[in-house]
């Protein structure tokens, strides 16, 4: 069983590592063009999904409640991810 306080680093680090994939991207072709803000907004949106899973994961008891919870939050940030990359739902938080 993985210890509490190393679970919030294996977050921090996936969070990070997956903010690494845009950022070398960007070295190596224009397709990818992402401003200081996109990597901010993207890094709440990650690391506050973790965290709440993590808090879901120490505080309700039940192994299906957990991941019904879970599941739910992961795709509210699939869903809000999309929205921000092409507006998918045609709200203004896409910008178009």
């Amino acid at each position: 069983m993985i210890k509490n306080n190393n679970r919030l680093l294996i977050i921090v680090v996936i969070v990070a590592f997956l903010l690494l994939i845009p950022f070398i991207a960007m070295q190596y072709t224009e397709e990818v063009s992402w401003n200081l803000s996109d990597f901010v907004v993207a890094g709440v949106l990650l690391l506050g999904t973790g965290l709440l899973c993590e808090l879901v994961i120490r505080k309700v008891n039940q192994k299906g409640l957990r991941i019904v919870i879970c599941v739910a939050l992961l795709t509210i940030l699939l869903l809000l991810w999309a929205e921000l990359a092409v507006g998918i739902l045609g709200t203004p938080l896409s910008g178009h």
